[in-house]
């Protein structure tokens, strides 16, 4: 076994093949297919016995808007789970130490938190809404529109290009495959059971996805701190990342510590990471899809839970992978003359890693390679994959809304039919598949990786972050303040960045000068600073009133019902009927969305709202400010009984996140579940007697399994 674990971790160090081409190209297409084959054979099953069809477009776009808080949260969780989230939080584990997985699961985790006030917000304001643009268009008309689509789209073209860079990049480290092919190949499964299934689909691909990513990653984790030959305990791990400080100390942490908070660097990345992902969650449609697919009463808490569970991922993989890749650079290689790390002639099982190995994200990948051979390699190609792949349809189905609603509905084809929207819809998904696999080609092409791309998405989003919450949330915000603080924050962002790689690198600018520290940091704030400043304080010296009224008839069914919301609100909705609610024959899927009318009383959205502000600002304080900035001042290196508890905490951390998206989810559809079933075996029985037929007079409420 050690043999072949050091010729898989060498195998990936130069790239060399640790697994055969065709692994690649089966992981790639074999489970591609199977995932797409299975997701469209879900999809057959859900439209045969609960009622819900993807050929109606309120759910192939929102999923009838019914879907429970723990599925919600599963998607929530598997659509954060990128590439970059196994892949860049074991790499900075691997160059700061145990600060780096605090500070990549904390800086990425509040935006998911704090995105639950506004998420009770779409709710109050826009609850019939398709996308978040809608509401910009409808309250600041057409420029504005335009404007922050530029942002939003931005956003989910970055986001699509890093999972392109980072997928493909690893199934080349770790096969041999084709970058270009890998490139072309990952978004192709995808597509077929998105265009299928749409957003329900998406979210129980999201689930199937989770459920493997968790068993995976506890198998990594008994591995590296139980059974393994070349660490096997916490004890063990402690005693080898003592002995790489000795060899290696990391510059700016307390003692050059792998073992401590206190880490300049890392600190550094924590505010380049919490800027930018702001960026990519609050303009991200992904994740105002989910919040519009899920029912009212629930949309708070599925975010609050999704967050939660979401921090245990690359807190708990960058520990254990990270970690293991330190430590086993001073484990001996059965080749090497001794076993003192610092004596003359020591082989490491494991050799240092380059920056540019580091920054593609190569620690996880060495680490499960040198500690379980080709299984290891194969297990985290899987788990990339499918990570990628999860991530993927909720970029495709998000961008497809857009497309739809903000560009055809708006722009080409106000008065389309039921059928062409449809149209617009499928062909919005492949479209874009294509779009994200020739970004992430021409990314490869031009040196950018996805460490580099990662850090830097926040100087070019960050801008627009404050005025898009300002415009879903607050009254006054002001429309010119808004746009000119995102179109000022951006060029202030770039103007920073550059101006600061400039400086600090003798006047040279490239890929590589311009991915340092310093140079992200200078841009990110700058871009989020301006864009916010502008915004808040031209909102407070002009301010606007507006009643959200526009926003709220946004789609709004001309149909009432007697429901237990407030009058003023009933009022707005049914102001205006939207061409794009198209008249047919009473269905399941066309008359759900009036269900949530009962779901609406503006004092329990507001209560919601109350809650998400309360919960999310506390655990805000408390991930980035109460927890690691006290171990940071301490400067504390510590021993094994402290490492032993941060472990601890980051495996039954992992082991909860696992209960709330996993079981959770089959707990509260257990209903809808056994409908199937009973559908199932009636068709067995008798074929036919099983298929859903609508209530002529209720709605079955528990069908979004």
């Amino acid at each position: 076994m050690s043999n072949v674990a050091e010729h898989s971790v060498r195998a990936v160090m130069s790239s060399a093949e640790v697994l055969p081409q065709g692994a690649g190209y089966g992981v790639v297409i074999g489970i591609g297919l199977f995932f797409s084959a299975f997701m469209v054979l879900l999809t057959a099953i859900q439209a045969r016995y609960t009622g819900y069809s993807p050929k109606n477009s309120e759910e192939f776009t929102s999923a009838s808007r019914s879907v429970k808080p723990g599925l919600i949260a599963s998607g929530i969780v598997s659509a954060w789970t990128w590439a970059a989230t196994l892949l860049q939080s074991s790499a900075v584990g691997y160059r700061y130490g145990i600060s780096g997985p605090w500070w990549y699961a904390s800086g990425a985790t509040v935006q998911v938190l704090l995105f639950a006030q506004l998420a009770a917000k779409l709710k109050m304001n826009a609850p019939y809404a398709h996308t978040w643009l809608e509401i910009v268009g409808a309250r600041w008309g057409t420029a504005a529109h335009l404007i922050l689509m530029f942002f939003g789209l931005a956003t989910n073209l970055i986001v699509s290009s890093m999972l392109v860079l980072g997928g493909s990049a690893t199934v080349t480290d770790l096969t041999g495959m084709s970058t270009i092919a890998a490139c072309f190949l990952i978004p192709l499964g995808v597509a077929i059971y998105v265009v299928v299934g749409g957003m329900r689909s998406t979210l129980l691909c999201d689930y199937t996805h989770t459920t493997v990513l968790f068993a995976i990653i506890f198998t990594f984790a008994f591995t590296v701190y139980a059974t393994s030959d070349y660490i096997g305990s916490i004890s063990k791990m402690h005693s080898l990342l003592q002995e790489a400080t000795a060899i290696s100390p990391v510059s700016g942490n307390a003692g050059g510590s792998y073992l401590t908070m206190r880490s300049k660097n890392g600190l550094i990345f924590g505010v380049i990471n919490l800027i930018g992902n702001f960026a990519t969650v609050f303009q991200d449609q992904a994740y105002w899809q989910r919040a519009i697919a899920s029912r009212p009463a629930t949309t708070v808490k599925a975010y609050l839970l999704g967050g939660i569970a979401w921090f245990a991922i690359p807190f708990c993989f960058a520990t254990t992978l990270g970690l293991a890749a330190v430590a086993l650079s001073v484990v001996p290689s059965p080749t090497s003359p001794t076993a003192n790390a610092t004596a003359a002639g020591f082989q490491a099982l494991l050799p240092p890693l380059t920056n540019d190995q580091i920054s593609e994200g190569l620690p996880a990948s060495v680490a499960a390679a040198g500690l379980l051979g080709q299984s290891g390699a194969a297990a985290l190609l899987v788990l990339l994959f499918l990570a990628v792949t999860s991530a993927t349809s909720a970029e495709l189905i998000a961008v497809s809304a857009i497309l739809t609603y903000d560009v055809y509905l708006r722009y080409i084809h106000p008065d389309a039919t039921e059928q062409q929207i449809m149209r617009v819809s499928h062909a919005g998904v492949v479209f874009f598949a294509l779009v994200m696999a020739l970004a992430g080609i021409i990314f490869y092409y031009i040196g950018v990786s996805m460490g580099w791309l990662y850090t830097f998405m926040g100087v070019i989003l960050g801008s627009a972050v404050v005025p898009i919450a300002l415009c879903i949330t607050w009254r006054k915000a002001n429309k010119y303040g808004c746009i000119g603080g995102a179109v000022v924050g951006f060029a202030a962002g770039i103007a920073a960045w550059l101006g600061v790689t400039s400086s600090l690198n003798d006047g040279v600018i490239n890929v590589t000068t311009s991915g340092g520290n310093y140079e992200m940091l200078a841009g990110n704030l700058a871009s989020i600073g301006a864009g916010g400043l502008i915004a808040t304080v031209v909102s407070c010296i002009w301010p606007d009133v507006y009643d959200f009224a526009g926003t709220r008839a946004i789609n709004a069914p001309t149909h009432k019902r007697d429901a237990k919301t407030s009058d003023d609100m009933d009022a707005d909705m049914s102001e205006k009927k939207s061409p794009r609610t198209p008249e047919a024959s009473v269905s399941v899927e066309e008359v759900q969305p009036l269900a949530e009318d009962e779901e609406l009383d503006l004092d329990r959205l507001k209560s919601a709202f109350k809650l998400a502000a309360q919960a999310s600002v506390v655990l805000t304080l408390v991930l980035l400010i109460i927890i690691p900035l006290p171990l940071f001042f301490a400067q504390t290196v510590y021993e094994v009984k402290g490492f032993s508890a941060w472990v601890g905490i980051g495996i039954g951390w992992a082991f909860c996140s696992a209960f709330a998206v996993v079981l959770y989810p089959l707990y509260e559809s257990r209903t809808a579940l056994g409908m199937i079933g009973r559908g199932i075996i009636k068709d067995i029985f008798a074929r036919g007697s099983g298929k859903f037929a609508a209530p002529s007079h209720s709605i079955e409420g528990d069908s979004d399994a």
